[in-house]
């Protein structure tokens, strides 16, 4: 069924959005205000055009419209200046690979993002988590940010190579994370290659941190490849299919590409949602009280969270899906037409480019009542999520889903188990800045003040903790490198 036909009732509205300026389109608007601007589109029509400097493109405001194309992934493919920095920086992977080659790719990465492979992973996700909480103090002042991206970095690379990375490289690929992360944002919304080949501090900082990234992951493959032992990893499962593949299509290159495109896209955006989630509960202390009367009903022996403990963690994952819809790390994404195509009764031409963002459809008021509350209820059994369907794409639609999505979720939720069952994290006081989006969306150096939870807390420990942050200077920040 097309997409124009999907409406019944009505016909699907399709305009242009106001406030473009000569040359540079909306540019403006997305760069000063990129979330404001993307959720006054609605009000604008269905399908909305805008202008990308001098280039026309097409914002998807409904989420059946969004629907539609996302399983149409033929028709709309990847592409856009995100997805061609993506493919100069992680090459050829799953990620951005084209339509025609992501069938292979995904069959041969499945078998390690299977639900039995991952609930394998469940210790490994809560014994980083509380690793990395368990050196703090009560008052102590911690950058959450970073912590959260020592986790999720230290499992991730762990699952793509096992013990291959000391603790000193693990704490350089956080770093060099963080340094891509950061640029890449600029890049995509500046289609001017010269200005990132000058030499500042910014650009050379980038040059070096992809370099390295490169370096760290050549280096892990070399060594596997030269006699170190198997290990059952993901770069145990990409050489032992290269090894199998008589017809060379697995080649050293690809094992290269999956590799990188794993590591920086299954890093950050989790550490993101977490970080996210604990600047949420602190903001909305009803919510997190429910939170820890779950976790000390069901982790009432003060042991770390397991597989075990997941399908009775019930509230948790409400927290992590809540905060996903309210805060999506991946909050804007682009599809290229690969031919004539027909969205809401538009005919665009092969090469228009369409954009979708998971905030806006997140944010509509007509999918989600009081779409700026965080109600992590509406995510428990028997409660009405959205009323409209395919509302909620934190992971995206159809073949293109991301291929993680289930691993993301068991980390998410299980390092927040970890975490929020030993301590509470309170704003320091004074106003918390609000995330600036960059290529993902989330806080990026959200400082808070650990205040250690039992179940039967007093209020004056808890004055007792935050007063104690008061007299200590933020200069260490409880997070370990390795």
């Amino acid at each position: 069924m097309s997409a124009s036909s999907r409406k019944s009732e009505q016909q699907w509205t399709v305009e242009c959005a106001p406030g473009a300026f000569p040359l540079l389109g909306h540019g403006i608007a997305l760069f000063r205000r990129p979330l404001a601007f993307l959720n006054s589109l609605p009000a604008h029509g269905d399908l909305v055009e805008v202008r990308l400097g001098p280039r026309r493109a097409w914002v998807v405001c409904h989420p059946e419209l969004a629907h539609c194309m996302l399983l149409d992934a033929s028709t709309f493919d990847k592409g856009g200046t995100l997805y061609d920095r993506l493919r100069s920086l992680m090459g050829d992977g799953v990620v951005t690979c084209p339509h025609e080659r992501h069938r292979r790719q995904r069959r041969l990465l499945q078998p390690a993002f299977r639900p039995s492979r991952v609930a394998a992973h469940a210790d490994l996700m809560a014994d980083e988590a509380v690793a990395v909480s368990g050196r703090w103090r009560a008052g102590e002042e911690v950058d959450v940010s970073a912590a959260m991206m020592t986790v999720t970095a230290r499992v991730m690379s762990r699952v793509l190579f096992s013990d291959s990375l000391d603790a000193a490289t693990h704490a350089e690929v956080r770093r060099c994370l963080a340094d891509v992360v950061r640029g890449l944002f600029l890049r995509t919304i500046v289609p001017v290659d010269a200005v990132f080949r000058i030499p500042t501090p910014a650009n050379l900082r980038y040059r070096r941190s992809v370099a390295r990234l490169h370096a760290i992951v050549d280096a892990a493959v070399a060594e596997r490849r030269g006699g170190g032992a198997h290990r059952d990893d993901l770069l145990g499962t990409l050489l032992a299919a290269a090894a199998r593949d008589e017809d060379g299509a697995v080649s050293d290159r690809e094992v290269h590409d999956q590799l990188i495109t794993l590591l920086l896209t299954g890093v950050e955006t989790t550490a993101l949602c977490l970080a996210s989630a604990f600047d949420l509960l602190a903001r909305h202390p009803q919510a997190e009280r429910a939170l820890h009367a779950e976790l000390d009903a069901v982790l009432a022996d003060g042991r770390r969270p397991g597989a075990e403990d997941l399908p009775r963690l019930d509230r948790t994952r409400a927290v992590v899906t809540e905060t996903l819809r309210l805060s999506p790390p991946g909050w804007l994404f682009t599809r290229v037409t690969t031919r004539d195509a027909e969205l809401a009764g538009r005919r665009l031409p092969r090469g228009t480019t369409v954009l979708y963002s998971p905030y806006l459809l997140h944010h509509d008021p007509g999918s989600f009542p009081e779409p700026e509350r965080f109600l992590p209820e509406r995510w428990l059994a028997g409660r009405t999520a959205a009323r409209r369907e395919h509302a909620l794409v934190p992971f995206a639609a159809g073949s293109r889903k991301c291929l993680g999505d289930g691993f993301a979720m068991t980390e998410a939720t299980l390092a927040l188990a970890a975490v929020a069952a030993r301590w509470r994290l309170a704003h320091r006081s004074g106003p918390v800045p609000r995330s600036r989006p960059a290529v993902t969306l989330g806080p990026r150096s959200l400082w808070m003040t650990c205040v250690p939870r039992t179940q039967r807390r007093t209020g004056e420990a808890h004055r007792a903790a935050l007063r104690a942050a008061d007299l200590r200077r933020a200069g260490d920040n409880g997070v370990a490198d390795a």
